[in-house]
């Protein structure tokens, strides 16, 4: 019996989104915090070199977890449609696979990173200031690879499953660890780590999480298996890891080498640009995890639905989804714009140049941010009803095909403020897109 069907089949939509959307959202201004604890704590050392070191390395960081979404991403596109087919006989074999493989994973990317650590730095817009501050940050995470990578696999694992209360109660308890390990590990006044002290306490934290996961994992409520016993590559796993999974998970790949152009780019006016970009960027995580949250959270009730050949209830979701998501994007522009420098002075108090050049980046940024949660709506959409070919080009059209020609074009045009206003333009370009791909696989769907 399918423990969660009631909030899949019966509940009213806007139960049933609060039911699964909810926990996912508070799971996401979780990974908000955990991303901007460490720039918070850098960023009261006073020093814009290691902040600028911390906004260098963050893309390099985003590839473990793409590693994770790659496992995520098949195992999800799996489940929730055959939740919604009666079918869950490769559930615990998956499962089993994404944990085992992503220890293999997460340890090959950690001794790859180890081995190409000065490659990797000069490519990704360290300068002679900021390369030995990343180089210590990276090294620390290089280590704890599987952890970050598994961290991030499982905690949308025990989405999918609908269990999205275990998920952001794990990830809620890896943060929490994280706050409180942060200062001891990066302040002068403890033990005065610096970057490395970061990266430490952001292991720790992952550590925290997987351990919630595990025991969530291993109990009665849970469809999943982290059994050797269930581990398998064959019945199509393995195939679907590369043809489902690794398509799916580029957004975050492309997420990662479009911050590192953009790094490159932005070095060449010098550090404090560098710095500006990741502290705007991080605060600007809130607007878009938020809304992406949302989709997120609403992803399983369409893929269910869309498996059990229920069309209406599936629209339904959407719609409801959709409005959440403008609503967010537009009371968070407007509180974002009237509250830029405070907001930004968070993270650093003492160098009124990193922020005024974060406040005008995040304004920019926020351009975007009434209309940018319909993209993440369509594009979830298409991924749980397994359209590959749609969900892979909005993937990397917003951070790659549309994005990345905006940081070359933008910057040889208009220099420095090109290159703020490139993602944003690139948004737009990709929600229009997103629509468009709908309507068409709309028409299809009135036809069945």
């Amino acid at each position: 019996m399918i423990k969660n069907s009631s909030v899949f089949e019966k509940d009213p939509i806007p139960k049933a989104v609060a039911k699964l959307a909810l926990p996912t959202v508070l799971s996401m201004i979780v990974a908000v915090l955990y991303n901007m604890v460490d720039t918070f704590f850098v960023g009261q050392i006073g020093d814009e070199n290691q902040v600028a070191a911390v906004s260098v390395a963050t893309p390099v960081f985003l590839f473990f977890m793409a590693i994770g979404n790659i496992f995520f991403f098949f195992f999800f596109f799996f489940l929730s449609r055959a939740l919604g087919e009666k079918q869950v006989d490769k559930v615990k074999h998956i499962s089993s696979f994404c944990f085992y493989g992503g220890i293999v994973a997460g340890t090959l990317g950690g001794i790859l990173m180890l081995a190409f650590m000065k490659p990797i730095l000069e490519s990704v817009g360290t300068s002679e200031n900021t390369f030995g501050f990343a180089r210590e940050y990276l090294t620390v995470i290089a280590y704890g690879g599987p952890l970050i990578v598994i961290s991030c696999a499982f905690s949308n694992l025990l989405r999918g499953e609908g269990s999205a209360k275990s998920a952001m109660f794990g990830m809620m308890s890896g943060t929490i660890a994280n706050i409180i390990l942060d200062p001891v590990f990066i302040l002068p006044s403890f033990l005065g780590m610096g970057v490395a002290g970061a990266a430490i306490a952001t292991l720790i934290g992952n550590l925290v999480s997987i351990i919630i996961y595990v025991i969530h994992s291993v109990s009665k409520d849970s469809v999943l298996s982290l059994h050797i016993k269930n581990f398998r590559v064959s019945e199509g796993i393995l195939f679907g890891v590369l043809t489902i999974g690794l398509p799916a998970s580029i957004t975050n790949i492309l997420m990662s080498l479009s911050n590192i152009i953009m790094n490159t780019k932005l070095v060449t006016y010098g550090d404090i640009p560098v710095a500006g970009m990741g502290i705007a960027m991080k605060a600007n995580m809130l607007v878009v995890f938020v809304q992406m949250g949302i989709a997120m959270g609403v992803q399983p009730l369409i893929g269910y639905n869309y498996g059990a050949k229920n069309f209406s209830r599936m629209k339904s979701a959407m719609k409801f989804a959709l409005l959440l998501n403008i609503i967010a994007g537009l009371v968070l522009f407007a509180v974002y714009f009237l509250f830029t420098t405070p907001i930004v002075s968070i993270f650093m108090k003492d160098n009124p140049q990193v922020i005024e050049a974060s406040a005008m980046i995040l304004r920019a940024l926020m351009i975007a941010s009434p209309v940018l949660g319909v993209l993440f709506v369509f594009n979830f959409t298409f991924q749980a009803m397994g359209k590959a070919i749609p969900s892979l080009t909005l993937a990397i059209s917003r951070q790659g095909f549309i994005f990345m020609p905006m940081v070359f074009i933008l910057n040889s045009l208009f220099g420095l403020q090109g290159l703020i206003y490139a993602q944003p333009i690139a948004d737009y370009v990709s929600v229009t897109m997103a629509v468009i791909m709908f309507l068409v696989i709309n028409r299809k769907l009135k036809s069945i």
